[in-house]
């Protein structure tokens, strides 16, 4: 089930938070026995800036685990977290009535702003010599047992990283046996199994012969494990490094980022839900008492049309729609679509305004469905297009929406499938709550065009 994978842990990220919240604290008391530091702590901006200090700290990227941690690769962003502090503390004097920045600040802002740079360099010896002892080293596979695969696993045989080089994972190896540095512990099809059997925690992809389609599989069926996925760019050695990469000795390896329906946020997207819907289906029910009473006066009995659809995981339910056009079961479940000009008058007007749609919002209530998703598609269309196109299948690993960011981008319709699930797996793995509410403005637009249309 989405959102039930732990992120994998890292000691790393849990000494600079501890390193980070001590300087904050040693600051504060040493202000106690120093009161020119800051003038006591009669000023509020002390504790406003050293909370605003980590806050800045997480948002800016300085506690995410690298495998080549610096002071001096740290000192720019630590820096501009410190005057970003500065900011938020200004600020806060505003609304508190403090009196502005003053010097006795810049002097705490400093002198915290050095303890942090001093701490984290200490801290980072401490960890390079932990790694060097073999102590805590995380199991590592490598996908690719060519010449870069022998490189990596020699860059890890030196724990300097912390981690553990275990085994290469390849369908054709193109090492000899007997300079392999490592074992080949399976083919690539294999790598979920492989990471479960040998507890790994970290998966490190490099160049093989497989299919590049075929990796991409295997890398989404690794989603729900609780490992660490990075990958080495293409034409490495002549690509510029960036801050998002880290580094094996010269070699970048990008992280691959989870999928953020595996992440604790994404429960959130289900409270949204819940409100948005309960709430809609009280606000519109005026509109909703109209839409039914227009379609029972225009078509007769059966307001309401109901289809089987496939959701989350493949699971099938049953989807509400104001019926638009009169359809035997057997033409709902395999026809494609219906064309606008072959609707009735009161059809058409209701399918331009998204109105058939409304009734939805109990199948949200419900949780068959998310205000926005892939669009839900009938069981017949999608085993062909599961079979005809490869990313089609992926489009599961989230409840279906209403809309999505296929739909707003003008794929509904007869549209090529092909788009479609490329669009939707690409909302799946770079999901946001920001993105839902662009979709759901988007879709608001393209509502009100089609009426003034």
């Amino acid at each position: 089930m989405p959102g039930t994978a732990r992120r994998p842990r890292s000691r790393l990220t849990a000494l600079l938070v501890a390193v980070d919240a001590g300087c904050v604290l040693v600051v504060l008391l040493a202000d106690l026995f120093l009161p020119g530091l800051a003038d006591g702590l009669r000023h509020p901006g002390l504790a406003v800036f050293g909370v605003s200090l980590l806050a800045v700290h997480g948002f800016t990227g300085l506690y995410r685990p690298r495998l080549e941690p610096s002071a001096l690769d740290d000192l720019p962003l630590l820096l501009a977290a410190a005057l970003a502090a500065l900011g938020v503390t200004s600020l806060a004097d505003v609304v508190l009535g403090a009196g502005p920045v003053d010097g006795p600040l810049l002097r705490f802002a400093a002198a915290q702003t050095a303890l942090v740079v001093a701490a984290r360099a200490g801290a980072y010896v401490l960890v390079q010599a932990v790694r060097r002892s073999g102590r805590g080293g995380r199991r590592t596979l490598v996908v690719g047992c060519g010449g870069l695969g022998a490189q990596l696993a020699g860059v890890l045989a030196r724990r300097e990283h912390g981690l553990l080089p275990v085994g290469f994972v390849d369908d054709e190896p193109r090492l000899p046996p007997c300079s392999r540095p490592l074992p080949v512990l399976g083919r690539i099809a294999d790598l979920p199994r492989l990471v479960r059997e040998h507890e790994a925690s970290v998966v490190i992809i490099g160049y093989s012969n497989v299919p590049e389609p075929v990796v991409v599989d295997v890398l989404r069926a690794c989603h729900g494990l609780d490992v660490e996925i990075f990958t080495v760019p293409r034409y490495w050695q002549v690509t510029s490094t960036s801050r998002t990469m880290q580094l094996l000795r010269g070699v970048p390896l990008v992280r691959l980022r989870r999928p953020a329906f595996r992440a604790p946020s994404w429960r959130f997207k289900r409270v949204v839900d819940v409100v948005a819907s309960a709430a809609g289906l009280l606000l519109l029910s005026p509109l909703l008492g109209l839409c039914a009473l227009a379609v029972r006066l225009d078509g007769g009995p059966g307001v309401l049309f109901r289809q089987e659809r496939v959701g989350l995981a493949g699971r099938r339910f049953e989807l509400l729609k104001f019926r638009s056009v009169r359809a035997t079961a057997e033409e709902s479940a395999t026809r494609w679509s219906v064309a606008d000009d072959g609707l009735p008058p009161l059809g058409r007007w209701m399918r331009r305004l998204s109105l058939d749609e409304l009734p939805q919002l109990w199948n949200v209530l419900r949780g068959d469905m998310s205000l926005v998703g892939p669009r839900p598609e009938r069981p017949y269309f999608v085993e062909r297009f599961g079979a005809e196109h490869d990313e089609y299948l992926w489009r599961h690993r989230v409840p279906c929406g209403i809309t999505g960011w296929a739909q707003v981008n003008g794929l509904r319709g007869d549209t090529s499938i092909a788009d479609r699930a490329r669009y939707d797996n690409h909302y799946v793995e770079n999901w946001s709550l920001w993105l839902d509410v662009k979709i759901l403005l988007r879709t608001v637009v393209q509502v009100v065009a089609a009426a003034g249309r």
